[in-house]
C-alpha cells in the first residue's frame, strides 16, 4: 500500500496508524466480517471502524484485543505485534520531540518521528551517503540552510542512544565517488563513514561497479522496523519532488527481499571499510 502523509483538520492519518489499520482490515476481511459487525463488538460506530482502519485515530489496546478475538487471531506474537504497533503510534502522535521545534518539511517530520521510534533501519542508497552517516560539511554541501543541517545532525543521535538504532547500509560505489562539496569534504565524509562502520550497531557495505546491474538501482529506499524483522516494516522512498511510503504487505516484503539480494552482491563489511579507506586516501 503506497501512501503519502495525509492530514485533515487537527487529525492526522499516520504511517503507523495506517499500517496497523491495514493489518486489522486484512484480518477482518479474512474472517468474512463487515465494518458494522466489527463496530458492534467494541460498541462503536461503523464510521469509527473506518477511521481506525484508515489510520485516522489512535487505537486502544482493549479494542484491539476484542477485534482480534472476533477475527480469530489467536497467535500471541501476532496480537502482541499489533498491540506494540498501536503503542508506538499513540506515543508518536503525542510526542514532543526536538523535530517539532525545527523547520522541516511535513513529510520529513513524519519520517523523523518514525525514525525516532524505530528499532532498526535498512537503507540502500544510489546517490548520496545516508543521512544518519553524513558529516556536517557534507550536509551543508547538499543544503546550506542551518535548520536543515541541525535537523540532519540531530537525527544521528539515534545511533548512540540507549538502546541504539540498528542500521544496515548498502551504498553504491557511485555514492563514494561523487565529490559532494569537493575533495576535502568528501575525504572527511569517507573517513567518517569508515569510522562509524566500526560501531557494533552499524553495518556499511559497498556495492562495487563490477557487481553489474541490480534490481533497485533506479531508486534508493529505507526499510523501517519497529519490532521483529518484517513484523511491522514500512518502506520510505524519496523520488523527485515527492516522497512515497509503502506500508507493509507484499510490496514492503518485496523491497526487503530486494535489499537482501543487493547486500548479497556487495562487499562484506571488512572489505567495504578497506574500500572506503582506500578511496579517502586517493583524495
Amino acid at each position: 500500500m503506497e501512501r503519502s502523509q495525509t492530514s485533515q483538520g487537527n487529525r492526522m492519518s499516520t504511517v503507523l496508524g495506517r499500517r496497523l489499520g491495514g493489518e486489522l482490515t486484512k484480518h477482518r476481511l479474512a474472517a468474512g466480517l463487515t465494518q458494522g459487525q466489527a463496530a458492534k463488538v467494541i460498541s462503536a460506530s461503523t464510521g469509527k471502524i473506518a477511521r481506525m482502519e484508515s489510520g485516522w485515530v489512535p487505537m486502544r489496546d482493549p479494542d484491539i484485543r476484542i477485534l482480534c478475538e472476533l477475527y480469530e487471531v489467536s497467535d500471541p506474537a501476532a496480537v502482541g505485534g499489533l498491540l506494540e504497533l498501536a503503542r508506538v503510534d499513540r506515543e508518536r502522535r503525542k510526542a514532543k520531540g526536538w523535530w517539532n521545534d525545527v523547520s522541516v518539511a511535513p513529510a520529513m517530520k513524519e519520517y523523523i518521528t518514525l525514525e525516532s521510534a524505530a528499532t532498526a533501519i535498512k537503507t540502500w542508497q544510489t546517490a548520496f551517503v545516508p543521512g544518519l552517516l553524513q558529516t556536517e560539511s557534507y550536509v551543508r554541501a547538499l543544503n546550506p540552510d542551518d535548520a536543515f543541517v541541525a535537523a540532519r545532525l540531530a537525527r544521528q543521535r539515534r545511533l548512540v542512544e540507549d538502546p541504539p538504532l540498528r542500521l544496515r547500509t548498502v551504498v553504491y560505489e557511485a555514492v563514494l565517488r561523487n565529490l559532494v562539496g569537493g575533495a576535502k569534504t568528501m575525504r572527511g565524509q569517507l573517513e567518517h563513514l569508515a569510522d562509524t562502520a566500526s560501531r557494533p550497531n552499524v553495518s556499511v557495505r559497498v556495492l562495487p561497479f563490477h557487481a553489474g546491474a541490480q534490481l533497485g538501482m533506479g531508486c534508493g529506499f529505507n526499510i523501517i522496523s519497529f519490532a521483529d524483522p518484517g513484523a511491522m516494516d514500512v518502506v520510505y522512498m524519496e523520488i523527485p519532488r515527492s516522497q512515497t511510503w509503502i506500508e507493509g504487505g507484499l510490496e514492503a516484503a518485496a523491497h526487503d527481499d530486494m535489499f537482501e539480494r543487493i547486500a548479497e552482491q556487495a562487499l562484506n563489511e571488512h572489505e567495504s571499510r578497506a574500500f572506503i579507506s582506500n578511496l579517502s586516501k586517493e583524495l
